[in-house]
Formats: C-alpha cells, sequence, structure tokens
C-alpha cells in the first residue's frame, strides 16, 4: 500500500523518513499543537507552497526548464476563484468554475509559451518566461473592473468554509471547530493528493524520459524521444499544479491581489525552498518550504528574544535586532547551500 502511495520512490534515509513523518504528522495536527492564529496561518501557507515548489521542481530538477512565469500560473488560480466567486457569488458551484477556468486558461498560456519559446536555448526562454510574468502582472493591475486592480478582489466563500461557521458549541481538545478549521483540512487534503499525484508522475516511464532529457537533451533525441513534446508537456503538468495551488491560496485567504500570488517575491521564496531542499527531490519540497517559511514567520521573534536577553552587549544586542531579520535570513540560506549543496534531501540520501 505504501509502495503504491509513494510510487515506489522511498526516503532512502532514516532521518530523512524521520523528518517527513515528522513534518506530515505535524501539519495533520497543527491546529491542535500549535494553536493561535499565526501557527494555523503559517500552517496553511506551508501546505501551498509545498504543491507550489513540488509543481516548478517538475519543471527546474527533473526536466532541468528553468522558468519564471511559474507565479503567473500561481496568479491565475488565485485570480480565477476570485473573480468567479466574485461574479456567481459564494457557492461551490462559483469555485469550481473558478478552478476550471483558471486551470483551462493556464493550459492554453503554457502551451503557448511552451511551443514557442522551448526550441530556443535555456537563458533566452528564462528571459522569455520573465518578460511574460511581468506583463501578465501588469494587465492584472490594469483590468480593475475584472482584477480589482492593485486593490484585488476581496470575496467570500461557501458558509461551510466561512470562519462564521460553527456546527459544535464546545471545542474539541481545546480548539473550536469552525469553517476555518475545515477550509485548513481542505488544503491539507489537496496538498497531499497532489504531491502524491506528482510523485506518481516523476517515478512513471514519462518522468524518466524527463530526467534523461535533463542529463544529456541531445542523447534524449538520439534514441528518439521528442524532446521539444516531452519539455512542453512538463510544463504544462507544472503550470496546471501550480495553477491548483494559486486555487488554495485563494480559499485561504478569500482575497487576492498581484502582490498577493504574482509578485517576484514568491518566485524568488521558490527558488530558494527548491535549492534549499533539494532540486529532483519532490520530498524536498516540503523539508524546504517548512524550514523556509517557518524561518521566515519566527525569526523576528526569536531575534526580538536574543535582542532583550543581550541588552548587556549593545553591539550584539544591536545585531541581533529584529529589524535585521533579513541579513540572518540571507545568512541562513548561504550557510545551507554551503553545508547542504544539493539539498537536504540530497545530502541525507547521499549519507545512505
Amino acid at each position: 500500500m505504501l509502495n503504491r502511495l509513494l510510487s515506489g520512490d522511498y526516503p532512502r534515509n532514516r532521518v530523512l523518513a524521520a523528518l517527513l513523518v515528522a513534518i506530515f504528522v505535524g501539519l495533520l495536527l497543527a491546529p491542535f499543537l500549535f494553536p493561535g492564529v499565526k501557527a494555523l496561518n503559517v500552517a496553511a501557507k506551508v501546505l501551498i507552497f509545498v504543491v507550489l515548489v513540488a509543481s516548478f521542481d517538475l519543471l527546474l530538477g527533473y526536466t532541468g526548464i528553468v522558468s519564471f512565469a511559474h507565479t503567473m500560473f500561481f496568479g491565475i488560480g488565485a485570480y480565477g476563484i476570485a473573480i468567479a466567486t466574485t461574479r456567481m457569488g459564494a457557492t461551490w458551484g462559483a469555485l469550481a468554475a473558478g478552478t476550471a477556468g483558471a486551470l483551462a486558461l493556464s493550459l492554453l498560456l503554457s502551451l503557448a509559451v511552451g511551443l514557442f519559446s522551448l526550441r530556443v536555448r535555456a537563458i533566452f526562454f528564462a528571459m522569455i518566461t520573465l518578460a511574460v510574468a511581468a506583463a501578465f502582472q501588469t494587465l492584472a493591475s490594469q483590468l480593475s473592473e475584472l482584477t480589482g486592480g492593485e486593490d484585488g478582489l476581496t470575496f467570500r466563500v461557501p458558509e461551510l468554509l466561512s470562519p462564521s461557521f460553527e456546527p459544535f458549541e464546545e471545542p474539541f481538545l481545546g480548539v473550536s471547530i469552525d469553517g476555518r478549521l475545515i477550509s485548513y483540512y481542505l488544503l491539507f487534503v489537496m496538498a497531499t493528493l497532489l504531491v502524491l499525484a506528482l510523485l506518481r508522475i516523476v517515478n512513471s516511464p514519462f518522468g524518466r524520459v524527463l530526467q534523461a532529457i535533463r542529463e544529456n537533451e541531445f542523447r534524449a533525441e538520439a534514441i528518439g524521444y521528442r524532446v521539444v513534446v516531452y519539455r512542453t508537456l512538463s510544463s504544462v503538468l507544472s503550470a496546471l499544479f501550480a495553477t491548483l495551488a494559486g486555487c488554495m491560496l485563494a480559499l485561504w485567504l478569500r482575497y487576492n491581489g498581484p502582490d498577493t500570488s504574482l509578485s517576484f517575491e514568491i518566485m524568488m521564496d521558490v527558488l530558494l525552498i527548491v535549492v534549499i531542499g533539494g532540486m529532483g527531490t519532490l520530498y524536498g519540497s516540503a523539508i524546504g518550504a517548512v524550514l523556509f517559511l517557518v524561518a521566515q514567520s519566527y525569526l523576528q521573534d526569536l531575534l526580538r528574544l536574543g535582542s532583550e536577553a543581550t541588552t548587556g552587549l549593545p553591539w550584539l544586542s544591536a545585531l541581533l535586532s529584529p529589524d535585521r531579520w533579513l541579513l540572518w535570513l540571507g545568512l541562513l540560506f548561504v550557510l545551507s547551500v554551503y553545508y547542504f549543496p544539493t539539498g537536504v534531501v540530497g545530502r541525507l540520501r547521499s549519507r545512505h
């Protein structure tokens, strides 16, 4: 059963297996283990980014394609939900229509970008995707009647997912059962199913061909594989999974705007998480997302405690100021790349 679920792709390292089990259980029980609004928001963001980063890893880690348009498809998913619910109301039909419309648009755009651009050299393809993503972000900001412009769209979700929905008066294990909790577990189920689907894809014959193309494109072409077709399919699949991650984001936030899902900062975060976790290892998306997002969310709190504890040493207290959290985050990233050049998963697997 486990072999089927993981598509035969086992962690192959006890420490890695323990980490993955801990992350899975931690996310499963997050509302009960880590009470509080901030902790639940961080856990939900981890679930969304695991899917987003895993979908990008299919493109970069398994196929060797560098694309800067990935957040465009992420934004399309979020806008699909936002626009549909704004126009059609807070219904399940609106959510289904928004998701279907976003997937259709992402399919067409990824096909167009893939077919027109994947024949060019890698650096030129990266530049083309960057230009397309920037153009799409500008377009989303300008079409205020449809997208809400710079202000974005705030919308309602079906009552079952609304924070005001409380089916039980008494809390369960100290946690109130409400629409917010139901939304979180909907994201958890979606993230689990999507990651398992990606595992199936990368461990299928199709996934093996993608890895062959990554290792040596000319050899793969020489033995009969149509490289452009496989790379285009990889690009399309990656875009569709990123779109679903965007739908998850919109469901959780009940808001979407250009800076929320289309900003270049998100693209940089995705690249950092892929490098930290390990390219070409879908498990790296989970470990990288947890490490990066927890550090990003709680580093300022830790630095504040450190700064207060070292008030007797003014220079150290100033260095540990919460305002310098980006400096420390950058330092942590440099150290992680230095000590884990193949990512956390790559390093642990090499010790097998």
